[in-house]
């Protein structure tokens, strides 16, 4: 059967997209451009953008147009379960923060620097790790939001936490030093840990928390140079280590010596949160945060706090690797930090967050699943009888990507098991994308 023009048209279209001819960013016809140049109906030309927004190929923007959409990058980690994925799929395996005001947050900062008194500034390259004032800026947020009370020259700004974290290990740690890490703990770290040539110890997991008896025995048997560890809001677990906690884990560090890497990365979601092991143990912990779980995870900014003895080293390191970080980025991300966008969109994302997980809880519930109430992510052990692979590749089927365990594991042997993220989905579809996900559980044959 020969397909109707409007068909031919939307595949026309999709297939321009897909293949580079029509880049991100492009501007397409306006509906009534597109209705004339191809002999139909405005309605009919509405049909085929609505079509594309719907397959996740365009954007409308309103006053604006239409544009070719942007579509992320397929996580190194995850590449093999969503190969078989198109811009359709229900992403579960990343987590972005989203929203319908990102769009003129972007253009209203836009237009805030275009009218600035020093805007050649911006032209110039920073120092290694960004402007004293910028560094300031950071400092003084910190001490606001987070009560974390530092000197700006501890502070240093980077391209995401995950290079915060690459800069740390390269700055303060040799090939072989020995690093404690959780059991399941975040992929980034790990390919950190390989490109460095560090030796990774598992710390076994308690239900709500890292056995901290393993580490204690782990440290008096061998060296170890420093803990990994996520303290607040862990991923992919979820768990926020209580005072007492908090207290053992700087105890053990001393006394062994050990530096305490912290990645906070997910720690705004707690509210309230308790002390960062920054403020404990200033002497040993390098603080790792950033923006992209909050702000936008195209923004890469991120930052470190640093003890005053290893910030010369830090900033050679910077110096060495990238120099400093793109000066329109530092500008946009401080000014949110100082005028209270990124306090109100944190907020925001806490109670998107709640919401999130009420609903994963109402449909897996009966299920073994763990989560905290404010992550937006949800760990989802399998039966015995199922594998993570085959699970994966038949989500995967039906165009909805999920990570697997092995990605999360410093084990030899990994669980069977899934990490679903919550915030990339749209909020009124998650129900029912996590509905075909118990679904396939429940139903695959062993």
């Amino acid at each position: 059967m020969t397909p109707s023009p409007l068909t031919s048209l939307l595949e026309r279209l999709a297939a321009a997209i897909r293949s580079g001819e029509l880049p991100p960013g492009t501007a397409l016809p306006t509906h009534r451009q597109l209705a004339a140049s191809h002999g139909i109906a405005i309605a009919s030309a509405s049909k085929v953008y609505a079509q594309l927004k719907a397959m996740g190929l365009v954007i409308g923007e309103t006053g604006r147009g239409t544009f070719v959409r942007d579509r992320p990058l397929q996580r190194p980690w995850d590449s093999g379960d969503e190969s078989r994925l198109s811009a359709r799929a229900a992403d579960l395996s990343f987590n972005h923060p989203g929203g319908p005001g990102q769009a003129d947050l972007l253009r209203t900062m836009l237009r805030e620097l275009a009218g600035s008194g020093d805007l050649a500034a911006l032209m110039h390259q920073q120092p290694p790790g960004g402007r004293r004032h910028e560094r300031q800026a950071v400092a003084d947020f910190l001490a606001r939001e987070r009560g974390i009370r530092v000197e700006a020259q501890q502070v240093f700004l980077v391209n995401g936490a995950q290079q915060g974290l690459d800069m740390a290990a390269r700055a303060l740690l040799r090939p072989c030093d020995r690093v404690a890490v959780d059991a399941l703990t975040y992929p980034g770290f790990k390919l950190i840990a390989e490109a460095h040539d560090l030796a990774l110890a598992a710390i076994p997991s308690r239900d709500d928390g890292p056995d901290l008896d393993a580490l204690e025995a782990l440290c008096r048997r061998q060296p170890v140079k420093a803990v990994y560890t996520m303290p607040t809001l862990h991923n992919p677990l979820g768990w926020v280590l209580t005072d007492h906690q908090r207290e053992r884990l700087v105890t053990i560090a001393r006394r062994h010596d050990c530096l305490l890497l912290e990645d906070a990365a997910y720690a705004y979601l707690a509210d309230p949160a308790p002390p960062a092991l920054v403020t404990l143990a200033p002497e040993r912990t390098v603080y790792v945060s950033s923006l992209s779980k909050s702000v936008a995870s195209g923004l890469r900014f991120g930052y470190l706090v640093v003890p005053e003895a290893y910030a010369a080293r830090l900033k050679a390191q910077i110096r060495a690797s990238f120099w400093s970080l793109p000066s329109l980025v530092t500008a946009m991300a401080t000014r949110w930090m100082q005028d209270g966008t990124v306090k109100r969109l944190e907020y925001e994302r806490r109670r998107e967050a709640g919401l999130r997980q009420a609903i994963a809880r109402e449909v897996f519930a009966g299920m073994a699943v763990t989560a905290h109430s404010a992550a937006l992510f949800l760990w989802v052990p399998l039966p015995a009888e199922l594998r993570m692979d085959r699970i994966a590749t038949a989500l995967a089927e039906r165009q909805i990507a999920v990570s697997k365990a092995d990605a999360y594991a410093t084990t030899r042997h990994a669980p069977h098991a899934l990490r679903l993220g919550l915030s990339s989905v749209p909020l009124e579809q998650l129900a029912d994308v996590l509905t075909q996900v118990r679904a396939v559980i429940e139903g695959f044959p062993p």
